[in-house]
């Protein structure tokens, strides 16, 4: 597809899809048994309409914002996601980049094709790094030591998959690496690769080193051996988010994992305003699943978001056109929030608030 005619996050997707292996399409698009959650995180968006403001005024956009103390040029964060080498061949180095560039978040997954220490040299700030938790604490706390000395600023726990949800795309395809890739930053204590079984190798994987009875007795224990703060992603309750906070989380993540995880859980959108309304001014609030268009980050925003993640547009943009590609990606969501203040009657984002959201 011409680069010319890629004008929105879809027009991304399809790109992307025409490109990428299909076992390597399903993997990054799919989710869990019948794709509910995942269908509804976006349809979810969609749903929620938005009572613009007239005659408001409004001026130059300023669109930055402030995580973890930390200024972003917008509310439009990078997830962290796994195997960015399957979309391209500069992987996570190219994903960082892009972020650097657009002057945003940038999150490494702990399932990266690229060692957090190269990933972190070629990224700006802020980064953070997304830690499971594995059954041998050693590994866990390797792991966050190497991030602490690499440069990350943060911890991203990732508390919704005790296990991996059953992605019949993957287990049709026997889902694994491809020669030559690994889980680099797992290589150097003898987990960087995936066992070869029938059906999804990631699965295995998963199963035999994730701890699967996590609680939150683990959180306490992560907060107490690092120096960063800590933000827990996956949370789907008001009362998990409280918890969290009292244990010394910095943040929450509502996420449902993009729908790959527990199928029929409720579309993110859905749970945000009880995190909000539960968590109050314990912690910042975050928000990923299902965003395809600026006017769902003013949504999210709307509903008490800080901020939003976003990762399957990156890894589309990876996969169409490398680093350019997520820039693209990135702008393209930047510009459409712009246009959706403009629309709305808002000047920053202090502007966006629940009244949007309600006649």
């Amino acid at each position: 597809m011409d680069s010319e005619i890629l004008l929105n996050v879809a027009d991304y997707a399809k790109a992307a899809k025409a490109k990428l292996p299909s076992e390597v399409c399903d993997y990054f698009c799919g989710g869990a048994l019948d794709e509910i959650t995942l269908r509804e995180n976006a349809v979810g968006w969609e749903r929620l309409k938005l009572y613009y403001r007239v005659l408001a005024g409004v001026g130059a956009r300023d669109l930055e914002t402030i995580v973890l103390g930390q200024k972003i040029s917008m509310p439009i964060m990078v997830a962290p996601t796994a195997f960015h080498r399957l979309a391209c061949e500069s992987g996570e180095i190219a994903t960082a980049r892009a972020a650097k560039n657009a002057g945003t978040l940038f999150i490494l997954s702990s399932l990266s094709n690229t060692a957090m220490e190269e990933v972190f040299a070629a990224a700006g700030t802020p980064k953070w790094f997304q830690l499971y938790i594995y059954k041998d604490r050693s590994i866990t706390r390797d792991l966050v030591q190497r991030a602490e000395a690499a440069g990350a600023e943060a911890i991203v726990l990732t508390v919704d998959a005790p296990g991996l949800g059953t992605r019949e795309r993957d287990s049709r395809n026997s889902f694994r690496l491809p020669e030559g890739l690994t889980v680099e930053n797992l290589a150097p204590v003898g987990k960087g690769t995936m066992p070869v079984v029938e059906g999804s190798g990631l699965a295995a994987y998963v199963h035999a080193n994730f701890k699967s009875d996590l609680g939150f007795d683990d959180l306490d224990w992560l907060c107490g051996c690092t120096r960063l703060p800590v933000v827990v992603k996956g949370v789907c309750r008001g009362d998990d988010a409280q918890h969290s906070a009292e244990l010394g989380a910095k943040a929450v993540v509502v996420s449902n994992h993009g729908g790959r995880q527990l199928d029929t859980a409720p579309a993110t959108c859905e749970v945000l305003p009880h995190v909000v309304e539960a968590a109050g001014d314990r912690c910042e609030i975050y928000v990923d699943g299902g965003i395809r268009r600026g006017s769902d980050v003013l949504k999210a925003i709307a509903l008490g978001a800080r901020a939003v993640l976003v990762g399957r547009p990156i890894l589309w943009g990876l996969a169409v056109g490398g680093e350019q590609g997520a820039a693209n990606v990135l702008e393209i969501l930047r510009r459409e929030l712009d246009e959706a203040m403009l629309l709305s009657g808002c000047t920053t984002i202090s502007d966006i608030d629940a009244s949007l959201l309600r006649p």
